[in-house]
């Protein structure tokens, strides 16, 4: 599963829904459920917020969750940062033109691709 951090989806939140249910209990981080991209299955924003697909099965919002909480501490600690056109990661610039979004070999990916192994474990 593919679960890339990005900022393509820019709808105005009040068109959304905060979710307080089961999905975003454990979360101290809003989540907002939304519509997103084609393949894309959740957010984290440098707001705080987490952006979940409104439409992916509880399962899979849980774990993209997981994931995403992994980038908003990633971000906290002062490890990453984007921008449209770069994500930065401990002093390294990486274009995103010349990356694959979410991809597992990635280097903030590694760490946040332990939290789904945990998840699924």
């Amino acid at each position: 599963m593919n679960i890339p951090i990005t900022q393509k989806a820019k709808q105005q939140l009040h068109n959304n829904q905060v979710v307080r249910t089961q999905v975003a209990a454990n979360s101290e981080h809003p989540v907002i459920e939304k519509d997103l991209e084609p393949g894309i299955i959740a957010e984290a924003n440098k707001d705080g917020t987490i952006f979940v697909d409104k439409d992916a099965s509880n399962h899979k919002k849980l774990e993209a969750i997981a994931h995403e909480k992994v980038h908003m501490d990633q971000m906290e600690r002062g490890d990453l940062s984007y921008d449209d056109d770069n994500v930065y990661w401990k002093g390294e610039v990486y274009p995103r033109d010349k990356m694959e979004e979410g991809a597992k070999n990635l280097p903030w990916e590694k760490e946040a691709w332990q939290a789904n192994k945990k998840f699924n474990a």
